[in-house]
């Protein structure tokens, strides 16, 4: 039984949404950070980037404790405004490609903790307890964690009659997205939401594991310096964007490795050979179309890998990853990736970009092979989950991804 309740956001005023809301920080180039601070006062990105208004880079807690000022500024300037009462948000974004609806609630951490909310990677300790300061620092969670439910018609039709109403928020931004959001406050709706979600027997991390483990270690230190903790206070629960699994839209991650490992191309060509059928595509441009098929760039010419099933045992949902598979058989052994996330020889493209950008970067220089795959679907996901498994790293890249600042979380 899945507990996922609503919460009182903070929210941007309705004139100021779109100026407000800021892709992730990673997401933006040097330039386009410095445009917006400068020509924009009402960017989310004031908040996360405190240095800027002391022209100088600030790390560590005192970084933590000026987000956090920054941020009370904004409440007290009354960019932003909270909901009187705790209220479901159901969103939507619009790209050039794709539609996403969800709904953005508060997600419990017990339900984490017990594994009804179940996750399918590994996390780093450091990050996990670098974030849990910033957030018990900061006391807001701005990110919300994405999960993924089971298609409900209950839902559906939910938000289908909810979203002929008129918006909260209706903004497009520069990238040709437009995002609309609705407040969720008539407790019959609240209910049958909360009802439906009490029936599920689990949800999925998509993307944001690092945010669940540290709002769950969040939670663990809150309630042991509580002497009158109930449960119900609000360190025990996570901002949470949840669609269901049919509108996910889940890319691979390519591969790009800077060298052979001291193999000539025809050593490494045999070597491969002892699991892979190799076909030589020439300069023909091919892309996998089923599991386990694998296309590589190498030396100007495109190669399609079948892999051989007579000499590979699949034991379990994580062995039959292609992701799992490349790295146990090409990347671990041959090449010698031993750390997917540390090893500065590989670096990844996720799938929305071309097969091109693999070509381009190859014929460069700047890396000496490419490797690219099918994406997982998310029943592959669920059953590594499900196993208690995690997937290498770099195994998915999901959308949607969230804008900061729309829809804040007060601890």
């Amino acid at each position: 039984m899945a507990k996922i309740v609503p919460f009182k956001a903070v929210r941007p005023t309705k004139d100021k949404a779109g100026m407000v809301a800021s892709r992730p920080y990673e997401d933006y180039s040097e330039g386009e950070i410095k445009a917006q601070l400068e020509y924009n006062p009402f960017s989310f990105l004031h908040i996360i980037n405190p240095g800027y208004k002391f022209q100088h880079e600030i790390t560590g807690a005192k970084r933590f404790q000026l987000v956090k000022n920054r941020y009370l500024e904004f409440k007290e300037e009354e960019i932003f405004i909270q909901d009187k009462t705790p209220c479901y948000y159901f969103y939507k974004i619009v790209t050039r490609t794709n539609m996403f609806c969800g709904i953005i609630a508060a997600a419990s951490v017990q339900d984490y903790e017990n594994n009804v909310i179940k996750r399918h990677e590994d996390t780093l300790a450091y990050r996990e307890n670098l974030f849990k300061d910033y957030l018990k620092i900061v006391g807001f969670n701005t990110e919300p964690v994405l999960l993924t439910y089971p298609d409900s018609e209950v839902i559906d039709n939910l938000m289908t009659n909810v979203m002929k109403e008129k918006p909260e928020y209706e903004f497009s931004t520069y990238n040709k997205e437009t995002h609309f959001l609705w407040k969720i406050e008539e407790p019959a709706v609240i209910d049958q939401i909360k009802s439906e979600f009490e029936a599920m027997p689990s949800l999925y991390i998509a993307d944001g594991h690092h945010r669940c483990a540290s709002s769950f270690l969040l939670a663990k230190e809150s309630k042991e310096a509580n002497p009158n903790h109930r449960g119900d206070e609000p360190y025990n629960y996570f901002m949470s964007f949840l669609i269901s699994e049919s509108k996910l839209q889940i890319y691979e991650f390519s591969r790009l490795i800077k060298d052979l490992n001291g193999l000539s191309k025809e050593e490494f060509l045999m070597q491969l050979d002892l699991w892979f059928r190799i076909e030589r595509r020439g300069l023909e441009v091919y892309a996998p179309n089923k599991k386990h098929h694998f296309n590589m760039y190498l030396d100007g010419e495109f190669y399609s890998l079948y892999l051989r099933k007579t000499n590979y045992e699949f034991k379990d949902s994580l062995s039959s990853l292609d992701t799992y598979i490349l790295y146990q058989k090409v990347l671990k052994p041959i090449l010698n990736i031993q750390d997917l996330r540390n090893d500065d020889r590989i670096a990844y493209i996720h799938g929305r970009n071309d097969l091109i950008e693999i070509k381009s970067q190859v014929d460069s220089g700047n890396f000496t092979v490419g490797f690219g795959m099918l994406p997982l679907i998310i029943d592959e996901i669920k059953k590594v989950a499900d196993e208690g498994l995690t997937m290498p790293p770099k195994s998915t890249y999901i959308e949607p991804k969230l804008r900061s600042g729309l829809t804040i979380y007060e601890f």
